[in-house]
């Protein structure tokens, strides 16, 4: 009886972080930091890449959910996002399959700095995002739509945190997307990433497809109600929900960071 109602607790748990996760992932990114922790909460001796290939099922509806809406709503430049998409999709695959080469002590050492920086740039610099004028001049804009996806697809199949938060600025900076379109275009990047990890971690069969499918729907209920506050309250809900987002990645990985060298003195 009591083990039956631990599993309840925990299932209501990681229900509840699946909805969150979701919400916050269809508006500015960093639904993992909430989803991730949450599934290593609720199992902590389940081999850690079951986890996280379950944690890749569970988003990838609501990622899909919140693009298909935020593309009902915006018109996305096509001729930059698509490069983008393939070539996250390969990025990630090949992460994902030299990850084990790979220290990740480098990443953790150098996340906060990095994220740091990009929260005083969005801070100080009020009016980026705000306006949509995407830039396309031709092949000079799609070589950098290659590089944008493919980098950040690596870095997702290596590590990930912050994927959502560097797709979503590099549109705003590079290709001058607002919030609401380069959230719109960061989702469907996502979306391809996670695909490919599934593939990866499906294939050595560490994915809980039970457990992923059931997270999945309370993800995509997330991510609809995200991606309609987005839409309803504009650029400036989405720069603060993002600013938020990246403030709490700070916190987070710096306390990776931090415990990782603790433990391996």
């Amino acid at each position: 009886m009591i083990e039956a109602d631990l599993l309840s607790l925990s299932t209501l748990f990681l229900a509840l972080a699946a909805l969150a996760a979701g919400f916050v992932d269809a508006v500015a990114g960093g639904g993992g930091m909430i989803q991730v922790p949450a599934l290593f909460a609720a199992s902590p001796t389940s081999f850690p890449a079951t986890l996280l290939g379950t944690n890749k099922v569970a988003s990838i509806g609501g990622t899909l959910i919140a693009a298909k809406k935020y593309i009902k709503s915006v018109n996305l430049p096509y001729k930059i996002v698509t490069p983008a998409i393939l070539s996250s999709f390969v990025g990630a695959l090949v992460g994902a399959w030299v990850v084990k080469g790979i220290s990740i002590a480098v990443f953790k050492g150098f996340l906060p700095v990095i994220l740091t920086a990009l929260l005083i740039y969005t801070v100080t610099q009020r009016s980026i995002g705000q306006a949509h004028a995407p830039k396309y001049m031709g092949r000079a804009q799609v070589a950098k739509a290659l590089l944008l996806g493919g980098g950040i697809g690596f870095y997702d199949g290596v590590f990930g945190p912050g994927t959502g938060s560097f797709l979503l600025i590099g549109f705003i900076r590079i290709f001058g997307f607002d919030f609401l379109h380069a959230s719109a275009a960061t989702k469907l990047v996502n979306a391809t990433t996670n695909l490919a990890a599934i593939l990866l971690f499906a294939s050595f069969g560490h994915i809980y497809w039970g457990l992923g499918f059931a997270m999945m729907l309370m993800n995509m209920l997330g991510a609809y109600g995200g991606a309609h506050f987005a839409l309803k309250h504009g650029n400036q809900f989405v720069r603060k929900i993002f600013i938020w987002v990246v403030l709490a990645l700070i916190v987070k990985t710096a306390y990776d960071a931090i415990a990782y060298g603790v433990l391996n003195k």
